[in-house]
């Protein structure tokens, strides 16, 4: 799970990001404790629990006192969205910016994606 060069807290945030898109996290459920989470990945409690103030702080978890953190109502939503324009970002825009040079309209891209998915259809990569 730990990936070098990235901060733990990013790579906790990102756990549980995971977690609510898989749907092993549903939205209302409790979020694991800074402790838990820092005892499951050996790490110190306040590198824990800043990933998860990170969540926090963007309306992912909420906290309900004396209880722990909990999965916000639409935290699937916002991450889905925040994701998708990730992926627009490093994927799409790149991708745009080397069909014009090619002389490739969105007509052209659509076909040559989807002759690559009917070629990688059952052919995971």
């Amino acid at each position: 799970m730990i990936e070098e060069g990235k901060p733990l807290f990013l790579q906790i945030a990102e756990q549980i990001e995971d977690s609510i898109l898989d749907g092993s996290l549903a939205e209302e459920s409790q979020a694991p404790s800074t402790n838990e989470l820092a005892a499951f990945y050996r790490i110190n409690p306040a590198t824990a629990a800043k990933g998860v103030a990170m969540l926090t702080d963007k309306g992912v978890l909420y906290k309900r006192r004396g209880i722990g953190m909990f999965v916000a109502a639409g935290a699937k939503d916002l991450l889905l969205g925040e994701r998708r324009s990730a992926f627009a970002e490093r994927y799409i825009d790149p991708l745009l910016t080397e069909a014009r040079t090619l002389g490739l309209d969105a007509t052209d891209l659509a076909a040559l994606l989807a002759e690559r998915a009917a070629r990688t259809e059952g052919n995971p990569a």
